[in-house]
């Protein structure tokens, strides 16, 4: 790759700004930068004039540069400075005359408005000097000291040692006019853990702007789609403006750049020292010795070859011809530029076709507060240990379940994974209660021809489930497949179903048709259940699939066709969605107003009609046993001291005069309801603010939205049990 694109005058040497790591000795990428918020200061220094008693006054957070200064840029319409423009200032300390240039990037309203232009040592002046033709001075060697470039007495020095030196001399030279205190940001190697300084340095370097030029293409007419969409957006912003990609590296580990020099230092790329060789000859006319370049190639120059080389590439294999493209590429937001589009550009460069056709960006693993993972944190979750003590499916499920595409964080806690455990856990006990009660699916069995409410319903259940999750995987929306899962198994199956057809499983009830069939059913829901499971936790879905007994009769569960949802029965579904609401509505209101769990109430019901009246005698044991009720009838009023409920057309009053006292227990949830508002209140007023917003750590303002989220759907629950007691 290296050599082609050499070879096609796509990768070149030049002398450029970089990333350079003092301390790992490397240039280094922008990915291995991290931006951090340090408290320094704002030097203003005077720099005479040439032939004038004036001064021109800069601004600047680095004083130790000025020694490699080479012009001064003022906004040419500054009325402070426009008259100084094409003349010359003297250099304090160094005494080099240096001109000042009319450039827009000067910004009148943020210093002194004039700016020092260092083009060896900060990558805005690089630019600047370049339209300017201004001379670019390294005062640095490659460990941050001062170098042979700079006055004699600052020599050897470390940039911050030179900084004290520098500052004190100005002063004594009576040029400092004030020192502010100011807060900025300042980048940082992520490995070195020292702050990163601009270098003016020979590295290899690719044409960016020209491979960028078929990927662009290819996300604007459809070819390649990202999600969320938002990340298109985000892809032009940078490939539109890529500046010269630096490939190469100063580290020992790493592909080494094939490239040779001669005594004279003309480079040869070849694919082998040998073939080097024979173009040196060709070159100088003779044998002469080369010196191999020892310099690696950047980790994502390499990376940008993974769709293609992992298939055979160069070579043009049958898997290289079957699966490039490939449909899907998953990955971090962080890394859009650095992998995604690296990989569109080699892709389209030597397969003349993009790599992917869709990019699904996830938001970054940070821990339970939305902090990023880091060593000295100590907040770094090892996921081999949370796969030791939880399973690797309980870490699967709640990666999955955290990963809403538009988050930027995915808030990775052990007591989530401790959850989705208790989930795998749940679903195994209702196969083994299955297996208890005889569960058994015949051969040719017809999900049609189900005849019990019950089990017309839970198949229904089953056919939405697998609607939801197939519409959410295929949007991308996996947090919402495993949700569904959830909601689905431990919601429906386990809470509702099961329990509504205890008493028809029963060891005790005569065998027949009713049992046989729910049986039937229930070893169907749970056969579709782990498949639509198993794309989540493929471990505990394929044992289920072995103790089923389905292994034996079709295979393993990952060769098994995708469920198809079955046909819905309307009716099945509201009768069974009236009970199911009416059940959970009792229980909410006992536990709202603390209702003792023994307490075994009458159940009145007011203005119910007839199919309410049909409904409430087939399901009365349901509803007598599920709510923890002892009898039932009708009545013309809600009596005093009842708590009330509506569902549907019909009003249900549970009289707990009794078991609580309603005005202590109204008193409670007032008080309860007025905290809640307070909280949100002070949330709102926080949130409202732009400068916390905008200041605050964005976890922490995730946080204050999370708190007020919860707060409200507490102040709304505890309302609605108010409104219950007709208080």
């Amino acid at each position: 790759m290296f050599v082609d694109l050499f070879k096609a005058g796509l990768i070149y040497k030049d002398l450029r700004l970089v990333n350079w790591d003092p301390k790992m000795l490397t240039a280094i990428s922008d990915l291995e930068v991290e931006s951090r918020e340090v408290r320094g200061h704002l030097w203003y220094f005077k720099y005479p004039i040439e032939g004038s008693d004036e001064y021109i006054v800069v601004a600047t957070t680095r004083p130790e540069t000025m020694l490699g200064d080479t012009g001064i840029a003022v906004h040419p319409d500054d009325p402070k400075w426009k008259h100084l423009i094409g003349k010359h200032a003297v250099l304090p300390l160094v005494g080099r005359r240096i001109p000042i240039v009319a450039d827009e990037y000067s910004d009148p309203e943020k210093g002194s408005g004039a700016v020092k232009i260092t083009p060896a040592h900060d990558f805005n002046d690089f630019e600047v000097g370049r339209r300017h033709k201004l001379e670019a001075i390294n005062i640095f060697d490659k460990f941050a000291r001062v170098n042979e470039n700079a006055p004699e007495k600052f020599r050897g020095l470390d940039r911050f040692d030179a900084r004290k030196k520098i500052v004190a001399e100005i002063e004594e030279l009576g040029l400092v006019e004030k020192i502010e205190p100011h807060t900025h940001a300042v980048p940082y190697g992520d490995r070195g853990g020292v702050p990163v300084e601009p270098y003016l340095t020979e590295q290899w370097y690719a044409d960016a702007k020209k491979l960028a030029e078929e990927p662009l293409a290819a996300a604007r007419d459809g070819r390649v789609k990202f999600v969320p969409e938002r990340g298109r957006d985000e892809f032009f912003r940078w490939m539109e403006n890529i500046q010269p990609w630096c490939v190469s590296r100063q580290l020992w580990w790493g592909h080494q750049i094939p490239a040779w020099y001669g005594p004279d230092r003309q480079v040869f790329v070849a694919l082998s020292q040998d073939e080097a060789k024979a173009e040196a000859l060709r070159h100088y006319g003779k044998d002469v010795p080369l010196e191999r370049d020892p310099d690696v190639l950047d980790t994502w120059f390499s990376s940008a070859l993974w769709p293609f080389s992992t298939l055979g590439w160069p070579e043009q294999t049958p898997e290289l011809a079957k699966y490039y493209p490939t449909s899907v590429l998953v990955t971090g937001w962080d890394i859009l530029f650095f992998w995604v589009a690296r990989m569109m550009m080699m892709g389209s460069y030597f397969m003349k076709e993009v790599p992917f056709r869709t990019v699904y960006l996830h938001g970054l693993v940070t821990d339970e507060k939305g902090q990023k993972m880091s060593k000295s944190k100590g907040n770094v979750i090892d996921p081999l240990e949370l796969i030791d003590k939880y399973g690797a499916d309980a870490l699967r499920f709640t990666m999955t379940s955290l990963a809403a595409s538009q988050a930027g964080r995915l808030r990775l806690a052990p007591a989530r994974v401790e959850g989705a455990r208790n989930f795998a856990t749940k679903l195994w006990n209702a196969t083994r209660f299955a297996e208890m009660n005889g569960a058994a699916l015949p051969k040719g069995f017809d999900p049609s021809s189900v005849n019990l409410t019950v089990n017309k319903w839970m198949l229904g259940e089953l056919a939405r489930a697998n609607i939801a999750i197939d519409r959410a995987m295929a949007d991308f929306r996996l947090n919402e497949a495993a949700n569904t899962l959830y909601e689905f198994v431990w919601g429906v199956v386990c809470d509702w179903y099961v329990e509504l057809t205890k008493p028809i499983l029963d060891k005790l009830s005569a065998d027949g048709p009713e049992k046989d069939e729910t049986r039937a059913v229930t070893a169907y829901v749970l056969r579709e259940t782990v498949k639509l499971m198993h794309p989540v936790m493929p471990f505990i879905t394929e044992e289920l699939w072995d103790k089923l007994g389905h292994r034996a009769e079709h295979g393993p569960l990952i060769g098994q066709p995708w469920p198809v949802p079955a046909a819905l029965d309307a009716a099945a579904d509201a009768e069974m969605g009236w009970l199911v609401k009416l059940i959970s509505d009792i229980r909410s209101a006992r536990a709202e107003l603390n209702v003792p769990a023994g307490a075994k109430l009458k159940l009145l019901v007011i203005g119910g009609n007839a199919t309410t009246a049909t409904r409430l005698e087939t399901h009365r044991a349901a509803i007598e046993r599920l709510s923890r009720i002892e009898g039932l009838e009708a009545a013309m009023a809600a009596p005093k001291a009842s708590l009330q409920i509506v569902v549907g057309e019909a009003t249900y009053a549970l009289p707990v005069g009794e078991v609580i006292d309603l005005k202590a227990e109204g008193a409670r949830l007032q008080k309860e309801i007025k905290k809640l508002t307070d909280e949100v209140g002070k949330i709102d007023a926080k949130l409202g603010n732009a400068a916390f917003v905008s200041r605050a750590p964005e976890e922490v303002v995730e946080e204050q939205r999370e708190r007020r989220s919860q707060a409200e759907q507490t102040r709304t629950r505890l309302s609605t049990a108010l409104e219950r007691l007709g208080a």
